[in-house]
This record gives C-alpha cells, sequence and structure tokens, in this order.
C-alpha cells in the first residue's frame, strides 16, 4: 500500500475516499427511502388525490415485489463490477440510471412512468448495492486497524441518510398527511427532491471518486475474456427470449396483467437460491467439510426471509395501518403517515452502539442459531403487538394511538440486532472457498425471498382481516424461532468451528 493511503486521515482519521463513499451512499439511501415512504400512497391514492387510483391490494403486492426485485439486480451487479466495468464505474452507472428513475416518477405520467422508474432502479440499485460497499474495503490495507470503525461510519451514513428521508420527502409533496385523509397531494414534487438528493450525490462522487478512492476499483478485478464474454451474452440473450416468449404467452391468453408479472417473479426470487444451494451442495470444488457448513447455513437462510418478511412489511403493511389507522398528531403537532418509516433507521442508529458493546463484553453469549431464533421471536412479537390495538379496542374501524406503531418499530429492530449483523458474519464463516462471493449473494437473496413472499400475503391485509393477520404471521414466526431453538445445538455441530 502506497504511504498515502496509510497516512490518510481526512475524514475523521479516516481515508478521504471514505467521504466520497459516505456522502454519496447517503444521497442515495436519501432518495431511495424518500421515494419508497410515498411511493405506495401515490400508488393507491385516487387519482383526484393526486395518485394512481390502483386497487389496494396490488399496490401493495407491487410495493414488496419491488423490493425483491432490487435484491434480485444486485447478484448481476457483483458481476458486471468484477468481470466488465470494475467498481467504480459500475457505482456510476447505476447511480445515474436511480437518478433517471426518480426523474420518471417526478413527470406527470401515469403508470407508464412507474413501470419506467421501477425498472431503471431495480437495475440502478442492483449495481451500485454491492459494489459500493466493495469499494469501502478497497480503502483499507488488510492490517489497517481502522476498517472496522470505517465500515461502522459508513453505515452510519447508510441510516442517516435512510432517517431524513421520509421527513424532508413527505413534505416536499405538499405536507403530505397533515391534511385531510383525501386531501390532494404533490406526489411528483417528492419525487423531484429524492431525484435531486441522488443527483448530488452523483456530482460529489463524479468530482471526488478518481482522486481519493482505491485505483483497485477503477478496474474489473477478474476481467472476462472475449470468448467467455460471447458464452455470457448468448446466455443473457437465451434468458430474454425465454422471458419474452412467457410474456408474449400471457398476452396472447389475454393473462398478461400485473399480478401475472408479480407471480413470476416471486417463483423466480426462490428459484434462484434454490439453484445456488443445489449447485454448491453438488460441486466437486466444495469439500464434504464445507457442505456440512452449507448444510448449517440453509436453516439460517429459512429463518432469515422469515425474519425480512415481517421487517421489510414497514413500508408496506405499517405504511397502510399509518395511514389508515393511526391518530396523525400528538397534541398540536400534526406529521404524515409517511413520517413512520424514519422509526427503522433511527433504531438502528440508537441499538447498533449497544449490541456492539454487548457482543464484546458478553462472555458466555448464545451461538449464531440462537441468536437467529431470538430475532425470529422479537419479529413475530412486533407482529403480535400490532394485534392488540384492534382486540382491545374490540373493534379496527377507528384510530389508535401512533406509539403501537412506535413500539413495534423498537420490537423489530432489537430483531434486527440480534439477526442481521450476525448473518452477514455467519455468511462470511461459513461460505465454501470456492463460493465465498455467491455465498454473500445467498444472503442477499433471503430478503428477495422474503418480499416475494410479501408481495403474496399482503393481498389479505384491511382494515377489517388486521388483527388475524398480524397474530397469524406473528405466530409463525415465533413457532419458527422455537422450532430453531430446538435444533440449534444440531445447526451449532454442523458449523464445527463457529466462536
Amino acid at each position: 500500500m502506497g504511504k498515502s493511503r496509510n497516512l490518510d486521515t481526512a475524514f475523521f482519521g479516516q481515508p478521504r475516499g471514505l467521504s466520497t463513499l459516505f456522502f454519496t451512499e447517503t444521497w442515495e439511501r436519501f432518495s431511495y427511502y424518500g421515494m419508497r415512504a410515498i411511493l405506495l400512497y401515490y400508488m393507491y391514492y385516487a387519482v383526484s388525490q393526486g395518485g394512481l387510483g390502483m386497487d389496494q391490494a396490488t399496490a401493495a403486492s407491487l410495493m414488496s415485489i419491488y423490493g425483491s426485485l432490487v435484491y434480485l439486480s444486485s447478484i448481476v451487479g457483483g458481476w458486471l463490477s468484477d468481470r466488465v466495468f470494475g467498481s467504480y464505474w459500475t457505482v456510476f452507472y447505476g447511480a445515474l440510471l436511480i437518478m433517471f428513475g426518480h426523474i420518471s416518477l417526478s413527470l406527470p405520467f401515469g403508470q407508464g412512468a412507474l413501470y419506467a422508474s421501477i425498472a431503471f432502479i431495480v437495475v440502478g440499485s442492483g449495481l451500485m448495492k454491492p459494489n459500493i460497499t466493495n469499494m469501502v474495503g478497497k480503502l483499507y490495507s488488510e492490517e489497517d486497524a481502522r476498517r472496522d470503525a470505517g465500515f461502522s461510519l459508513y453505515y452510519f451514513g447508510v441510516n442517516f441518510g435512510a432517517f431524513i428521508a421520509p421527513i424532508a420527502v413527505p413534505w416536499a409533496a405538499g405536507g403530505f398527511g397533515f391534511h385531510a385523509f383525501g386531501a390532494h397531494q404533490n406526489f411528483h414534487a417528492g419525487f423531484s427532491l429524492a431525484a435531486i438528493g441522488m443527483f448530488i450525490g452523483l456530482v460529489q462522487y463524479l468530482i471526488d471518486g478518481k482522486k481519493y478512492i482505491s485505483p483497485q476499483s477503477l478496474v474489473p478485478t477478474e476481467p472476462i475474456e472475449k470468448e467467455n464474454l460471447r458464452r455470457v451474452v448468448t446466455w443473457i440473450v437465451a434468458g430474454l427470449v425465454v422471458v419474452l416468449a412467457f410474456l408474449g404467452g400471457l398476452f396472447l391468453v389475454g393473462q398478461l396483467n400485473i399480478e401475472n408479472i408479480i407471480n413470476m417473479v416471486t417463483v423466480l426470487a426462490f428459484i434462484v437460491p434454490i439453484a445456488y444451494f443445489v449447485i454448491m451442495l453438488k460441486s466437486k470444488e466444495v469439500t464434504s467439510k464445507e457442505k456440512k457448513k452449507v448444510q448449517a447455513y440453509i436453516p439460517l437462510w429459512i429463518a432469515a426471509v422469515a425474519f425480512w418478511s415481517i421487517e421489510e412489511s414497514g413500508s408496506v403493511v405499517l405504511a397502510l395501518f399509518a395511514a389508515q389507522r393511526t391518530v396523525l398528531h400528538i397534541g398540536g403537532w400534526h406529521y404524515s403517515a409517511a413520517n413512520f418509516q424514519v422509526l427503522n433507521p433511527l433504531f438502528i442508529m440508537i441499538l447498533t452502539p449497544i449490541f456492539v458493546w454487548l457482543w464484546n463484553n458478553w462472555k458466555n453469549q448464545p451461538s449464531s442459531p440462537k441468536k437467529f431464533s431470538g430475532g425470529l421471536i422479537f419479529a413475530g412479537a412486533s407482529y403480535i403487538w400490532m394485534a392488540l390495538p384492534g382486540i382491545i379496542h374490540g373493534t379496527t374501524a377507528g384510530k389508535v394511538s401512533p406509539f403501537w406503531l412506535v413500539g413495534s418499530w423498537f420490537i423489530c429492530m432489537i430483531g434486527e440486532m440480534l439477526l442481521s449483523p450476525i448473518g452477514l458474519s455467519v455468511t462470511a464463516r461459513l461460505a465454501p472457498k470456492a463460493y465465498s462471493s455467491q455465498m454473500m449473494s445467498l444472503w442477499l437473496l433471503a430478503d428477495a425471498a422474503a418480499q416475494a413472499i410479501n408481495a403474496q400475503i399482503v393481498k389479505f391485509y384491511s382494515t377489517g382481516t388486521e388483527v388475524p393477520y398480524f397474530l397469524s404471521i406473528g405466530a409463525v414466526s415465533v413457532v419458527l424461532g422455537i422450532g430453531l431453538l430446538l435444533i440449534s445445538k444440531k445447526i451449532f455441530s454442523l458449523m464445527e468451528d463457529e466462536a
């Protein structure tokens, strides 16, 4: 490593390049979570209220499958970075597409603009999401003791962008939620602010990027050879032909609609991770010892799917509850239903240092499978908590205190602290040597599968089904958590060298 990188302490004792990536990701998260804070309402609000007038169940399902596609696309982004563009340019192209996606939504062109936006942001996020984190790692040598602190600072930027977005973007949308439920909203102004946020992040990335990031990020780590490139292009074209043929078949039989496309993506979100597991377990490059670790990872991965299914419902089911069932004022202080989206990043920022201290000082702490079990139980408890207002009041027709939502998010975020960071660590630890990158992709695919499940089950949520919906899903999560706890010793033994 060069002297300048080793001695570079320009950003809170960290390399100057961390500042570039910190603010790029802060603005990207601002744009993404700002857009998500109001997108559901934009889709199902009536045209007279500034929305698209979609059916609420379809809008909620589309929101979930949108999130699933973002995580599915990250697999392609990682490959393009390693083999074709390099991290720097892959992130640049991703940020550019994300900005175009928000610009599409800011224009009053109806559902066509919505679907174009989804396409832009899904592809852009797939290019950007896995690679900007990789660029952070390249700022440090293996022996640099600042690495963990640098990643902690970077993730603060991620959550800070996600925290301010649900405040600023709804405000730009014309005081969204401050008026009666039927008030007209200027959603396009909110989407414009999201586009401006990504533009700011992109500009500072271009100005600072090449000067301060690692030179390794400018080129692909394993450039693809020409003969292999032809084979890849052939496979891509073949895949596109299959997809287009399927869509064409649906069109010919009069079944080409958003519901069937959502169903197609749901199936895909499970086929891909299952294929990954099968390939690893059958690969000759994976030793028998490594295959035991993959087997140990399967129940943990399933637990992660169950957890993320509840955690990711914050921008869908809990967003509906916020708009339809929650008192949107405390005394004279009025706020937006979209503002509740700040609770996720806020509690993560509060709880992270507490759990870091806990894991550093708890001598006989539970094994990773037991922590996963706790995460599932807390996630389930957060949903059971949400069933209580309807049970206590004997009706789901009125409005309830906002503190029900605050409590639910807090309980769920405790679960996230038990599962999410532990999951990243376990994924890296159990990965076969020949499939280390693919194993991390599998972790992201757990979220994709979870949101694909949500795309199907959110159709059953309404004010009338509120209590059984929360109770049944919450109970399933708790039961799965208890089941995982009962087999945790078996999983631990398969993990073998798990610390």
